[in-house]
C-alpha cells in the first residue's frame, strides 16, 4: 500500500516538472513544435528514464539476470505492456497536460483505474458489478464536466479528451498485462521497467519519430544553446517517473492491479498541490473544476474496487 502511495507522489511530481518542460520555448516557438513535443518529449522522457534503470540494474550487478528476463515469454509479454503504455498511454498522457495544462490534464487522464477495471473484466475475467459501471460512467461525465470551468486556460478540450483516452487504455491495458506478469516469480520489478521504459525508448526512435519527421527537433535539443535548458527539466521529470513506475509495479505485484492503481490515482491530488505551491495556479479554486474533480477521483477510485472482496477481508 505505501508503495502504490508513493507512486501517486512521485507522479504528481513528474506531473508538475513536465508541465513545465513542455511550456518552454522549444516546445512552442512554431506550429510544427506544437505538434511534435509530445512524441519528442516522451522519448527523451523514456530514454532518461531507461538510462536511470540500467544504472541501477548494473550497480546491482543484475544486467544478466534483466536479458534472461528479456528472453523469456514473460519477458515478450512486458514488450507488449511497453508498446501499449508507452507510445500509446505516455503520449496521450502529455497530449492531455499539454492541452490542458498539469492539474486538469492529471485529472482527466485519472479514468485509468476504471479502464483497468473493465479491462480486467474482459481479459483476466474479473467480475464488475452494475454499480461499478455506473461509477464509470459517472467518471467519464466528470472529466467531459471539466470542460465547462469558465476559469481554466484549457488550449484544445477535444485534443485533451483524446489524449486522456490514449492514457487510460493504454496504462489500463499495461497494467492488465503486467498484473498476469507479476505472477511469474521470476519477474522482479527492476526488470520489468528496465524492458518496459527501453522498449517504449526504442519504438520512439525507431518507428514514432521517423514517421513525424521529429529527429530535426530531437537534435536541436541538443545542438540549439537556446533550447538545450529543456533536456535538464525533461531528465528531473523522467528521475521522479522512474522512482513512480517501479512503485506502481511493485504495488501491483503485492496487492494486485485494482488496488494499485486505485493507489496510484492519488497523482491527481499531488499535482494540483504541487501546481497551487510552486506556480500559484488558482484557476482550479472554483465550484466546477472542484467537484468534478472529486467525481473523477472518487469514483475513479470505487469503479476499480470489489467492494465484496474488501469486506470479506475486513
Amino acid at each position: 500500500m505505501l508503495f502504490g502511495i508513493i507512486a501517486g507522489i512521485s507522479w504528481g511530481l513528474e506531473t508538475f516538472v513536465l508541465g513545465i518542460a513542455l511550456s518552454m520555448t522549444p516546445f512552442v516557438s512554431d506550429e510544427q513544435a506544437l505538434f511534435l513535443a509530445p512524441f519528442v518529449s516522451t522519448f527523451l522522457h523514456d530514454l532518461c528514464s531507461a538510462v536511470y534503470c540500467c544504472i541501477y540494474n548494473g550497480a546491482r550487478s543484475k544486467l544478466p539476470d534483466l536479458v534472461k528476463a528479456l528472453k523469456s515469454d514473460v519477458g515478450k509479454y512486458i514488450i507488449l505492456a511497453a508498446i501499449i503504455g508507452g507510445p500509446v498511454g505516455m503520449t496521450g498522457y502529455v497530449l492531455t497536460i499539454k492541452y490542458m495544462g498539469a492539474s486538469i490534464g492529471a485529472v482527466a487522464s485519472a479514468v485509468f483505474p476504471a479502464i483497468g477495471a473493465v479491462l480486467a473484466f474482459i481479459f483476466l475475467k474479473e467480475k464488475m458489478q452494475w454499480y461499478r459501471w455506473i461509477l464509470l460512467c459517472i467518471t467519464l461525465l466528470g472529466v467531459y464536466g471539466l470542460s465547462y470551468s469558465p476559469d481554466l486556460a484549457v488550449s484544445n478540450f477535444w485534443l485533451g479528451i483524446a489524449g486522456a483516452l490514449m492514457c487510460s487504455f493504454g496504462w489500463g491495458i499495461e497494467g492488465v498485462i503486467l498484473a498476469k506478469c507479476f505472477k511469474n516469480p521470476d519477474v522482479k520489478n527492476e526488470y520489468a521497467l528496465q524492458i518496459r521504459q527501453t522498449s517504449s525508448a526504442l519504438i520512439y526512435a525507431i518507428i514514432i519519430l521517423p514517421l513525424i519527421k521529429g529527429w530535426g527537433l530531437t537534435a536541436k535539443l541538443f545542438t540549439n544553446a537556446d533550447y538545450r535548458s529543456v533536456i535538464p527539466v525533461i531528465a528531473l521529470a523522467a528521475l521522479f517517473a522512474s522512482i513512480s513506475y517501479f512503485s506502481y509495479y511493485k504495488a501491483i505485484s503485492k496487492v494486485g492491479v485494482s488496488k494499485a492503481m486505485a493507489l496510484d490515482i492519488s497523482y491527481v491530488a499531488w499535482a494540483m498541490i504541487f501546481n497551487l505551491i510552486f506556480k500559484k495556479d488558482y484557476s482550479i479554486l472554483n465550484p466546477v473544476t472542484i467537484i468534478c474533480a472529486l467525481l473523477v477521483v472518487v469514483c475513479g477510485i470505487l469503479a476499480a474496487t470489489d467492494f465484496r472482496k474488501v469486506f470479506s477481508k475486513t
